[in-house]
């Protein structure tokens, strides 16, 4: 199997105050390079709503060796590089114009039966497809730690365009909510050097929910949790490097 390739110019849209590449950018962008690679491979949105199912995101794990900057051109590369039997992990690079990694990713999905929200089992349900026997880093997914004390804390209520196809929030928010919940110094002094999303339970229209920080210096770990019956959404966990 080739690996998908394609390649990015940061708008200035996709980018922060500062010119760094925002944080729920960079998950959009993986989101789209999994979505059109597994089109490709005929493992798409196309061939999930025609069958029941959906692909869910239960984890990603991150690195960046260095935030690309606004109007910089990257190129992306992916690949599937394992299935287990109710999981399919796939793996991604990002590379300047000189050719260096700048950031690499590891994430796991889930298929899921969409009427009854149930894990179902790939060999099952997907045509026959390669994997790419290769990691662009290695990642357990391990359980994140629990916040047992919370430094700072934000609310946030689900828009309209929070959701996705799959009719609940997007994953790529859960991540951006974390980061929102810290403190404006923090952020303008520090570039997240690699990040960890564990997600745990769907979010939908109308929901409001709570973030809680915890910051342990250049660490922090965040659970989000709806406010109405206090089930945690997501767990996550960023290491940070200065500016």
């Amino acid at each position: 199997m080739e690996k998908y390739v394609k390649e990015y110019n940061l708008r200035t849209y996709e980018c922060d105050k500062n010119g760094y590449l925002r944080i729920v950018t960079l998950f959009n962008i993986l989101q789209d390079m999994a979505d059109s690679h597994a089109a490709d491979l005929g493992l798409g949105m196309e061939f999930c709503l025609s069958n029941g199912l959906a692909w869910v995101g239960a984890n990603y794990h991150i690195k960046i060796n260095r935030m690309p900057k606004i109007h910089e051109q990257i190129k992306i590369v992916t690949w599937p590089s394992e299935e287990r039997k109710l999981g399919a992990i796939r793996d991604f690079a990002v590379y300047d114009a000189t050719g260096n990694i700048v950031i690499t990713a590891t994430s796991q999905w889930i298929l899921i039966d969409f009427a009854r929200k149930r894990p179902v089992a790939l060999k099952e349900k997907l045509p026959q497809y390669k994997v790419v026997n290769e990691h662009s880093m290695v990642s357990d997914f391990e359980k994140l730690p629990e916040v047992t004390r919370i430094d700072f804390a934000k609310e946030f209520s689900v828009r309209f365009d929070d959701i996705d196809i799959n009719q609940h929030v997007n994953n790529a928010l859960y991540p951006l909510w974390a980061s929102e919940s810290l403190e404006y110094a923090y952020r303008e002094k520090y570039l997240p050097q690699e990040i960890e999303v564990a997600f745990k339970k769907e979010s939908h229209l109308g929901e409001s929910v709570n973030v809680a920080a915890q910051v342990d210096d250049m660490q922090t770990l965040h659970s989000i949790t709806s406010l109405s019956d206090n089930r945690e959404l997501s767990r996550v966990r960023i290491k940070w490097m200065e500016k």
